[in-house]
């Protein structure tokens, strides 16, 4: 042994050939098994020699050291725990060698100079061989195992160090190498049994009377009484060093952190409520983790949450987070919780949770497309769970599903919040989502026009009409005194025009499907008046800007529904004729060419039904007006205007007035030859149509007109077709 510590130990000599070296502590290892505690008075020259070799160049010398201190360990322990501290630094420092025997070699090394050693230097090897779980060799991550294993079977201090080793021996139980995950559980299997035999004075009340939970997640195995009592009355010494990993800036360790979690709370069943605070605060943090692994092991501890604590307590916290600053994340965990929790402990908080969730501050507080998502998830865990009796809570449901549709950004959640609906509805045997419009429909109105006097286009209520008028189908006709009501409070001039054109936009949308609409009951006509005098009147008027402009195309768009659907019968235009006219022939001269063509389109109608009874001056302004739009650049508008320019010929020619009309008549049929070398065929088509109409008038007339410009006429085709009908109209009379 002198001679092995000088060749071996610095700095008396150094032995340069890696072979000697490996040879030399060959012949330590050899010395130590045979001699065994015969080799104690020279305890301090081996492990000055193991001080040296552990770290030395060579990894094949590294091993046959690890190997040594194993032997020297067992062979006089109760001289070498007086000496084992020195070899700790050393194997620490040779624990991450690049070679994996090397690595599994110190671990066993470590694992034996502990087991008989000073049990106090389990401190200073925990953090590195809570780096080797991390390790990417699977025999790395094994001898860990089996090193901790044997430390809590057999390690003489192990009562002070089960809060340290525990979660070192569960984090194997997700080990990805299924022999890995196999040693772990034997091990613990194995300590719990032990503890049990070692506790069974304390533990003999919980043995002879334990009662299984009336629930537990489905497909796993239950630990053993001793298993889940270790970690009970650890767990609080345990859980904030974990919390703390589990927002950890490395991502193996957050994910690792969050799997030892789940494992924690399902040995700890009911005893997590007293750690309700902390868990909360951390799965609000770790929810809103960027790697999905996090995410998913935490939202399954969550659901133990759900399974082992009772609703009181865990709603009861979670909800009053709600209040105070609700993110995604608390959504999140509610979901988890209620997913996990059993439906007839959940019934009892059924209110609580659905007045929660509509609440404004919840369901309006973002429009972040995830928070959506996560409101939307809830609910779907609601309806799975406690199933029919979401009858009492059905309107507070919709209200959260309607707001969710109603968020611009999340048009793709649209498909998801429609099916929701449905299984709300299925789950009250309702046969599809319109029978809970149906069946809500008053309340639903009610509670967005509680505010309506004060919206602006920022309001969210808008958007919530929105969805109920467009998605409720047929059942909005049964709502329309308050639909009308709220109209016709936010639609006037002095409100904010952005939102008026929005509810304009709705109002358009509803009109072009009236029958499926508004008016699937039958009863839009009574409001017709409403409609007309208070709502689209007003908003005919010119103000400037372009949003002023936009709301003025939308409301003709709206007069235009009305009367293409019929709704709006002759009779009712007689009445209404005086006060929109001027309004509409005004909106003729508007920079929108769908406003110039809806506008010519309804004063054709109101031509043709009501005509007969203008009088000179109306007469005049109105095919002036009409006159102008033949020159306009859109040939849709050119043609609109050639209809309307028949009816008023076909009005004028029953007239009082018609003698009084003469020279505008005259007038009429200078303008209209012109118009027959329109570059449109189908215009210069709707003309001809209208001269051959308009020759009735003054056949005569007519006929000098067109023979003073045939002849400056690109087509004359079309005057020698018009002479030709004059003479076969002269002829047949």
């Amino acid at each position: 042994l002198p001679a092995l510590t000088q060749r071996l130990c610095p700095p008396q000599g150094f032995e340069p050939s890696e072979e000697l070296r490996l040879g030399l502590v060959q012949l330590l290892s050899l010395l130590l098994q045979r001699c065994g505690a015969s080799v104690s008075p020279y305890l301090t020259d081996v492990i000055r020699i193991l001080q040296a070799t552990l770290l030395d160049h060579y990894a094949e010398v590294r091993r046959e050291s690890c190997r040594c201190a194993v032997a020297c360990a067992q062979a006089m322990p109760e001289h070498f725990h007086m000496q084992s501290e020195s070899l700790i630094k050393p194997l620490m420092q040779t624990i991450s060698h690049q070679h994996y025997r090397v690595r599994v070699d110190v671990i066993q090394a470590t694992g034996a100079v502990i087991q008989f050693g000073n049990g106090k230097s389990v401190d200073d090897v925990l953090s590195h061989l809570a780096q080797r779980l991390f390790d990417e060799i699977p025999k790395v991550r094994h001898a860990v195992t089996t090193v901790i294993g044997e430390w809590l079977l057999y390690l003489r201090d192990r009562y002070s160090y089960f809060h340290k080793l525990i979660p070192l021996l569960l984090g194997s139980f997700t080990d990805e190498i299924p022999e890995n995950t196999k040693l772990a559980w034997t091990y613990w299997e194995k300590i719990g049994l032990q503890w049990e035999k070692e506790n069974e004075e304390d533990l003999k009340d919980k043995m002879d009377f334990s009662v299984s939970p009336s629930r537990y997640p489905k497909g796993v195995t239950r630990p053993g009484l001793g298993c889940r009592e270790l970690v009970s009355r650890n767990l609080s010494k345990i859980l904030p060093g974990l919390c703390h990993d589990i927002t950890d800036w490395v991502e193996s360790t957050r994910i690792k952190a969050s799997q030892l979690l789940y494992t924690l709370l399902l040995h700890a069943e009911d005893h997590i409520t007293q750690h309700m605070e902390l868990l909360l605060r951390t799965l609000y943090q770790a929810c809103l983790d960027e790697e999905s692994d996090v995410v998913k092991n935490c939202v399954k501890a969550a659901e133990l949450i759900g399974t082992f604590v009772s609703p009181k307590v865990s709603l009861r916290l979670i909800t009053s987070a709600f209040r105070k600053t609700p993110k995604p994340s608390c959504i999140m965990v509610l979901t988890a919780v209620i997913r996990g929790s059993p439906k007839e402990i959940l019934q009892p908080h059924l209110t609580d949770l659905g007045n929660t969730l509509s609440q404004a501050g919840v369901c309006q507080r973002s429009e972040e497309v995830f928070y959506m998502e996560q409101l939307l998830y809830c609910v779907q865990a609601l309806i799975e769970v406690c199933q029919e009796d979401c009858k009492e809570i059905s309107l507070q449901l919709m209200k959260v599903l309607v707001t969710i549709m109603a968020i611009p950004c999340s048009q793709h959640l649209k498909e998801k919040v429609q099916e929701t609906m449905s299984s709300l509805a299925e789950v009250q045997q309702l046969e599809s989502f319109l029978y809970l419009y149906k069946q809500h429909i008053i309340q639903l109105m009610e509670w967005v026009s509680v505010s309506c006097d004060c919206w602006t286009c920022y309001s969210p209520e808008i958007l919530q009409l929105d969805v109920i008028a467009t998605h409720s189908g047929p059942v909005i006709g049964e709502a329309l005194n308050d639909f009308i009501l709220i109209l016709k409070t936010c639609l006037q001039p002095n409100k904010d025009p952005q939102m008026r054109l929005k509810l304009f936009t709705v109002l358009s949308q509803l009109l072009q499907k009236a029958s499926e609409t508004i008016n699937s009951q039958g009863l839009f006509p009574s409001y017709l008046e409403t409609v007309i005098k208070d709502i689209l009147a007003p908003n005919l008027q010119w103000h400037a800007g372009r949003t002023a402009a936009a709301i003025r195309t939308t409301a003709v768009s709206c007069l235009w529904a009305l009367i293409h659907c019929e709704m709006l019968s002759p009779k009712e235009i007689l009445k209404v004729k005086d006060g929109l006219m001027p309004q509409i022939i005004a909106a003729m001269d508007e920079d929108s060419k769908i406003t110039r063509l809806m506008a010519c389109r309804i004063v054709g109608v109101f031509l043709k039904v009501c005509g007969r009874q203008f009088d000179e001056d109306k007469f005049t302004n109105t095919y002036t007006e009409v006159l102008k739009r033949l020159d306009d650049a859109s040939c849709d508008v050119r043609l609109a205007a050639a209809h309307t320019l028949t009816n008023w010929f076909k009005s004028l020619k029953d007239s009082d007035v018609k003698s009084a009309m003469e020279s505008h008549i005259e007038f009429l049929y200078q303008e209209l030859l012109i118009h027959l070398d329109d570059p449109d065929q189908n215009t210069q088509n709707a003309i001809l149509e209208v001269l051959k109409e308009g020759s009735v008038l003054y056949p005569e007339l007519l006929v000098r007109e067109i023979e003073g410009v045939v002849h400056k006429h690109q087509t004359p085709v079309y005057c020698n077709q018009l002479l030709h009908h004059i003479q076969s109209a002269k002829e047949s009379a």
